[in-house]
């Protein structure tokens, strides 16, 4: 059983949510395999030079975890009043979205089924 009153457990819970800077994309249209190895490359790195890093990074998913890191960087500058030159990435993970399910026509009536994989990217900045 819940311990305490409902009011209770709602100011408990509020009182340990993560107050670090973050933003996150839903369904993103690349694979969470492919976003993940372009996050490990910047995890833990100082938040300008990670978005140098991605400038020069020749992939789909770079695109999209740079307007991403932006993002975070500007709810770090406005939302938490952060010095941008002191944030670094804490945490950057892609997790699996659901899946597209298309299909493809082949030969003799048959039909092959495509899935086109979504993610949801997640970036956590932290103040050194």
């Amino acid at each position: 059983m819940a311990k305490g009153h409902r009011s209770q457990i709602k100011r408990e819970r509020n009182q340990n949510k993560d107050t670090r800077p973050k933003a996150h994309l839903r369904y993103a249209r690349v694979s969470a395999s492919k976003a993940k190895i372009v996050l490990d490359t910047i995890k833990g790195k100082n938040a300008n030079e990670a978005l140098a890093i991605l400038a020069y990074t020749p992939r789909k998913a770079a695109r999209i975890i740079e307007k991403l890191l932006k993002s975070a960087i500007a709810n770090a500058e406005n939302n938490h009043e952060l010095d941008r030159e002191k944030l670094f990435i804490e945490e950057a993970y892609a997790n699996q979205g659901p899946k597209m399910k298309r299909i493809r026509p082949r030969s003799h009536g048959r039909a092959y089924r495509i899935d086109k994989q979504t993610s949801h990217i997640s970036i956590v900045l932290n103040e050194r």
